[in-house]
């Protein structure tokens, strides 16, 4: 039994007597019933999810795995493929997009190399987990080999274990690597069974021209390639990236350790869609965090029936939109613990 076998028989089924319990006190705070709607709602989640009935989140962090694609190369992005190592090291500076919205969240940023085409040769504060210099471009064959797949799903899994015995309580999912939307939009086309042109966007902001040929490149791919949709882990090998594939391990190792699992925007969701098709369970670990401005992103997410927190146009990824849906998460959490009850308030209920 291989490392994905394991957790997977690991993750439980949610206990719908907790969510009843949960329910139980938040129908007695001091407010209308239901009237703070889906904060509640957050709140009855975490409470199944980790099996407490007053659950803390004082330890929170977010993953932004790195990786690299071949298919840069086909012009899919309107950045040059050298941003990706770039940006590791604006990241590591606490420059970045989710650097500044974790640290409004009090999230820490673990980044995570799992596949920089990029020597970066210990530098302090990495995570140097790479299995590959890059995956392949797709448009000539294989993105990876299934080996190489299922490690970076192991490394996903393994994170997730080292994060929840060092006493974190929620996670967050991020990526960075340029031309990452489009194994992305191929993984929701496989995923889904809808065309192309329905799940593929602009990215970083390409103009209609490069997005014709992205979504003729994606094309390109999956008839070379032919990805079998029941098989999860043939998807991600030959049309995904590492980073996809170490935020799908991370879904997975969360689950199956009762952590509940952020999951930011398009490139995220795709991980999340691989470990929902492994093993659908995981969907009830994990929170959408928000409807990216990419196309394809809803249909991911209506795939495994998850209603996204947010709508803000967002389109950076990194973890930035987890970020700020932790904020409102916890905000749901904190008016479960430390609201008033009607009976500790000496206010009346309603009348019966």
């Amino acid at each position: 039994m291989n490392k994905i076998e394991e957790y997977i028989k690991r993750i439980g089924e949610i206990d719908q007597n907790l969510m009843r319990k949960a329910q139980e006190r938040l129908d007695n705070l001091t407010k209308p019933q239901g009237s703070l709607g889906r904060l509640e709602e957050f709140a009855g989640r975490l409470v199944t999810i980790t099996e407490n009935l007053m659950p803390e989140l004082d330890k929170k962090v977010i993953f932004t795995f790195v990786g690299d694609h071949g298919v840069a190369d086909e012009g899919v992005s309107a950045f040059p493929k050298e941003v990706t190592g770039q940006m590791v090291f604006n990241f590591l500076r606490g420059g970045a997009g989710i650097n500044v919205l974790a640290r409004h969240a009090g999230a820490e940023v673990v980044v995570v190399d799992i596949g920089v085409d990029h020597h970066f040769q210990n530098i302090p504060g990495l995570l140097d987990k790479k299995v590959v210099m890059g995956t392949k471009n797709i448009r000539k064959g294989p993105a990876m080999t299934r080996k190489e797949a299922l490690r970076c799903i192991d490394i996903g899994i393994d994170l997730g274990r080292e994060y929840a015995k060092k006493g974190y309580k929620l996670f967050g999912t991020g990526d960075m690597g340029i031309g990452n939307t489009t194994p992305s939009s191929a993984i929701a086309t496989v995923l889904t069974g809808r065309p192309v042109s329905e799940v593929t966007g602009r990215g970083t902001g390409i103009d209609d021209e490069a997005l014709k040929n992205k979504i003729m490149v994606i094309n390109d791919a999956i008839s070379l390639n032919k990805p079998n949709p029941s098989d999860p882990l043939d998807v991600l090998a030959k049309v995904g990236g590492a980073e996809i594939g170490g935020i799908a391990g991370l879904v997975i190792g969360a689950a199956a350790k009762r952590i509940p699992v952020v999951i930011d925007g398009f490139i995220s969701t795709a991980g999340a869609l691989i470990a929902y098709c492994l093993e659908p369970k995981t969907r009830d670990y994990m929170f959408a965090a928000h409807k990216s401005q990419e196309i394809g992103h809803k249909a991911m997410l209506d795939k495994m029936g998850l209603r996204p927190i947010l709508d803000l146009d967002l389109r950076l990824g990194e973890g930035t939109g987890a970020a700020l849906a932790i904020l409102i998460i916890e905000g749901g959490l904190k008016i479960y613990r430390d609201m008033a009850t009607f009976e500790k308030a000496g206010v009346s209920n309603k009348s019966t």
